[in-house]
């Protein structure tokens, strides 16, 4: 067994089965009720708990599912070989932009895209040993800038079979972090969609190391003035700056007359320099290897439900795949022969794209899956007659089976329900749901495992462990946790005195998580100070994240380390604590910013509404029919200060029964439709809360709120909707 001194324990690989035979490779499950993870005998300090690995298999940590996949350029030729006739990217292009009619899915196969990664990964050797003279550099970055398309994906792969390391920019971050990360990894080369050149070409003059630029789309168009067309136009905007352009198909070209032999990477091998989106300071460029994307191959055949081998595994491509997230999804997917589909660009077509794709996996996070859940309700429970009836009666006997820690699924509710419900949304081929990048709501959780009839995982990882280190069983059907270890990572707590979080609290321990494991990354790039912050003396990862682990070695994410601020009366406050505890609590909220000043002694807050419970809400207030869907009122509800009162109400019985201090305990709310969005920096790509960024944003209102207080009194509830999951 490990001690708590020794760095990360890694061993033979523990499977060796063909990575594509779903029969072969073992799914990790444990009895309901086992422990499914372990403390590992005499690990445990004054200040740290023990070690805990996964019950299943704790005295290895997993580092490939098959001895033969080593780095993602194996992984990648063992599918193209095996599948080469198989539809692996697909797009949509739009016919009629006026009435928005899109084309079916246009599909290019494993073959294909393996002989197009070959030809443009060669002329990108060609134009940087050739025509920019540096054919000395071994590994050297490329940038790769575009929202999801299957040119993202051919160049990933080209980059892998040269060994050129893949340096994503965030498709919604601005100008600044675009000019910090290509300043920062000295990419010779930029491969970017047609939108996206024109910014880089306004900050050129700061990137010196920028030589070219590589168009993902033609540069030409019908739309060109016969004078002057868009192809002259960058050209000679480039040329300024010392620049070249050439497109997609150009350097395909140039690699197929200037062919060159892989260079496969090797396991320790950088693959991805992949920059986080920086919520509270500049982003970090995480180093990461072969091997780790390896190991994340390894978790997701272990742990994951697979299809059955008669159907062939689809995918639809939507979350960013500059983040951790999407790329180890689509990694997998690629490992597993899978058809990508990406959809057409807009997160609310997205239901249209997915019942024409009908995926076998779904991975999600809570804000769409909070969506999900809304439309669901409007068609059966919320609506009207016999069949919302008939919905009610089968909803409620599968969320009562879920009460009890069974599973959902019944013989006639699923038939009658969930197979309409799965038809409706695309999903009715989904083996599989996971939910990541933020807590979902247990409500929520619950209802669209009842609904779907299928697992719904939650997990947990960072672009530091690359993606998930934990992750839920799926017959395990209770909330609010991450699962146990997964088979490639250790975790363990330490005791946050100054938030008073301590491993000797009762009933579970609680404190700082910490990972160590065969995803972790391996440094910040060229930042040696903040690695050696990210790090304990034993190599451990230090989260940021605090957890509590319970009996069965589930872990809990209740809080954030760093995320706190002092009031004007010396009292530290944890705001993401505070906000998970309200939005438990009040179903009229969608996402809540709790905001505090050293020079207040209160705090403030401002809410996203949920419509379809919020409507008859304000509805009973004002004693006017209020519809979910209408705006205007509903906007109108938010700024009524009688709606106000009775919402601060709520929230003021929430604070009394989870026993939050005076302090913690919010005085004023601004009430708001949409008020996070990427669009305006508030939230990051991956809908996670950028505090600075929203306390900035917001001053204004901020400072609104903090002018006048209210004062009230928790009342009798009005019309809350907390006792049942079905409002």
């Amino acid at each position: 067994m490990a001690t708590s001194t020794e760095k990360v324990l890694v061993a033979p690989v523990p499977f060796d089965a063909p990575v594509l035979d779903k029969d072969n490779i073992p799914v990790i499950r444990m009895p309901e009720g086992q422990k499914q993870g372990i403390a590992l005998p005499g690990t445990e300090t004054s200040d740290h708990t023990a070690i805990y690995r996964n019950a299943a298999r704790p005295d290895v940590l997993m580092e490939t599912p098959h001895s033969k996949i080593r780095t993602q350029y194996d992984a990648f030729e063992h599918a193209a070989s095996t599948y080469p006739e198989r539809n692996m990217l697909g797009h949509r292009f739009l016919i009629d932009r006026a009435k928005e009619i899109w084309s079916p899915y246009l599909w290019q196969t494993y073959g294909t895209v393996a002989e197009r990664r070959t030809n443009f990964g060669a002329g990108l050797c060609y134009l940087n040993d050739e025509l920019l003279g540096n054919a000395k550099q071994s590994q050297y970055a490329i940038g790769l800038f575009s929202q999801n398309r299957p040119e993202w994906i051919i160049t990933d792969l080209a980059c892998h079979a040269y060994n050129l390391i893949v340096v994503p920019l965030y498709d919604n971050l601005g100008p600044g972090s675009s000019e910090f990360i290509l300043k920062a990894v000295e990419s010779p080369i930029l491969v970017a969609s047609l939108v996206h050149i024109p910014k880089i070409l306004t900050i050129a003059d700061q990137l010196s190391n920028l030589k070219v630029i590589i168009s993902m789309d033609d540069l030409k168009s019908d739309e060109d003035s016969p004078k002057e067309s868009k192809e002259d136009i960058l050209k000679a905007w480039a040329k300024e700056k010392s620049i070249l352009i050439y497109t997609m198909a150009e350097v395909e070209e140039l690699g197929f007359q200037h062919p060159k032999a892989h260079s496969p990477p090797e396991p320790q091998d950088i693959l991805t320099i992949n920059y986080t989106s920086g919520t509270t300071s500049s982003p970090k460029g995480v180093v990461l290897t072969h091997a780790n994307f390896v190991a994340s191959l390894a978790l997701a055949f272990s742990h994951l439900p697979r299809s059955s081998n008669d159907v062939v595994d689809a995918v639809l491509s939507y979350l960013p795949l500059a983040h951790i997230y999407e790329r180890v999804t689509l990694g997998v997917a690629m490992s597993a022969g899978a058809s990508i589909a990406f959809f057409r660009g807009n997160i609310l077509k997205i239901l249209e794209d997915l019942l024409e794709v009908r995926p076998t996996a779904f991975t999600s996070v809570p804000r769409l899956l909070t969506r999900f859940e809304s439309a669901v309700k409007a068609k059966t429970v919320h609506s009207t007659g016999f069949r919302s009836d008939i919905a009610k009666k089968g909803l409620e006997t599968k969320l009562e089976q879920l009460k009890r820690k069974k599973s959902p699924n019944h013989w006639l509710w699923d038939r009658l329900i969930c197979k309409k419900v799965r038809a409706n949304a695309g999903m009715d081929r989904v083996a599989s749901m996971i939910s990541g990048s933020a807590p979902l709501a247990a409500d929520t959780h619950q209802f669209l495992r009842a609904a779907f009839g299928v697992p719904i995982c939650q997990g947990y990882g960072l672009t530091e462990t690359h993606g998930a280190c934990m992750l839920a069983q799926p017959e395990d059907f209770t909330t609010g946790h991450c699962g146990p270890p997964a088979l490639t990572s250790e975790v363990r707590l330490r005791s946050v005195p100054e938030l008073e979080y301590y491993v000797t609290d009762k009933p579970y321990p609680r404190g700082e998580l910490l990972v160590r494991g065969t995803t972790v990354f391996r440094e910040y790039y060229n930042d040696p100070e903040r690695t050696k912050e990210a790090f304990d003396d034993d190599g451990w990862f230090c989260t940021g994240d605090v957890a509590a682990i319970d009996d069965l070695g589930r872990v809990y994410i209740i809080d954030r380390v760093k995320n706190f601020f002092k009031l004007a009366q010396g009292e530290y406050v944890a705001p993401e604590q505070i906000e998970n505890k309200y939005l438990a609590g009040c179903p009229l909220l969608q996402m809540i910013f709790v905001h505090g000043d050293s020079l207040q002694p209160y705090l403030v807050a401002i809410g996203a509404i949920q419509p379809l419970a919020f409507a008859p809400f304000a509805s009973s207030i004002l004693d006017a029919e209020i519809s979910a869907n209408d705006l205007e009122s509903l906007q109108h509800a938010c700024d009524d200060s009688r709606v106000v009162e009775a919402v601060m109400q709520e929230l003021l019985q929430v604070a009394a029964e989870v026993g939050l201090q005076g302090y913690e305990k919010i005085k004023h709310i601004k009430l708001m439709i949409d008020p996070f969005t990427i669009e305006t920096n508030v939230l990051t790509p991956t809908l996670k809360l950028k505090r600075p960024a929203a306390a900035s944003f917001f001053k204004d209102v901020l400072s609104e709120l903090y002018a006048s207080p209210i004062n009230v009194q928790p009342a009798r509830k009005i019309a809350t909707m907390r006792s049942s999951s079905l409002q």
